[in-house]
């Protein structure tokens, strides 16, 4: 994990740079890795998370409002930017700033069983959706994305420690239907030092920082395999390579969406 202020900033850094990406921009471009949504639905999805996120911390233990609003998107499918755009930075700037005021110890209503429940949580979460929902954006303009790999890292690795308690209890018989001997997945960065293994051989998903021989292999670069991982971008488009097993490959990435 990085550190609870690293976070805070980088919510408010990742909506400054896609912010910048999307200036000048039609916000109707239509945004091919978050199906039926455009830039405008994507920007405003990501602003009423920012909201729904402060009202979370701030609620001294409470569940949040309904998070419809940042769902239900077909009223924003021709946004004006000039009057998005700051509202966008606006929400990001505020919930930075609720999350430093409250501090990351403090005891909040969190969506998912388990874990801290405390505004770290929202932090590091937000953190990470923030950063994928940029690479959402840049793959809809054909812009550079490039995170910072320390970022990237750990974007991976929280998806995979929500996987951990999510696999569980979604889509229980097509994940059971994974599991079995020499059941593993190995995702190696090829640019930095950071590897993955993904292990269903037992009961439980299970993941930890490793270099293995598994059942299938997938290399490339950090950013790339973050694509992949986060179904941004289809393995056979992406700059990665794949050794063994692709079909089960396949049927992970099927089963294991994500945002």
């Amino acid at each position: 994990m990085l550190d609870y202020a690293r976070y805070c900033g980088e919510i408010v850094e990742q909506t400054e740079l896609l912010v910048d990406s999307l200036a000048g921009q039609d916000m109707t471009t239509p945004v091919p890795s978050c199906p039926g949504w455009n830039l405008g639905q994507l920007a405003r999805h990501i602003g009423y998370g920012h909201r729904w996120a402060s009202e979370a911390v701030r609620g001294e233990g409470a569940m949040p409002r309904t998070d419809r609003a940042m769902r239900e998107l077909a009223d924003y499918v021709d946004e004006d930017p000039d009057a998005l755009i700051p509202w966008l930075r606006e929400g990001a700037r505020e919930f930075g700033a609720a999350l430093r005021e409250v501090g990351p110890n403090m005891r909040v209503w969190t969506p998912i069983p388990g874990g801290k429940k405390t505004p770290e949580f929202f932090a590091r979460r937000f953190a990470h959706e923030t950063v994928v929902h940029r690479a959402d954006a840049a793959l809809a303009l054909g812009a550079d994305f490039e995170p910072a790999h320390d970022l990237a890292v750990d974007c991976v690795d929280e998806w995979l420690d929500l996987a951990v308690v999510t696999w569980p209890r979604l889509d229980v018989e097509r994940h059971r239907a994974l599991h079995g001997p020499a059941r593993t997945l190995h995702f190696h960065a090829t640019d930095t030092s950071a590897e993955w293994v993904v292990d269903l051989t037992g009961e439980d998903f299970a993941w930890r920082h490793a270099h293995e021989k598994c059942a299938v292999a997938v290399r490339g670069p950090l950013t790339e395999l973050l694509l992949v991982l986060y179904r941004r971008r289809a393995v056979e488009a992406a700059d990665v390579e794949v050794f063994g097993d692709t079909g089960f490959l396949a049927s992970w990435l099927d089963v294991s969406p994500f945002g």
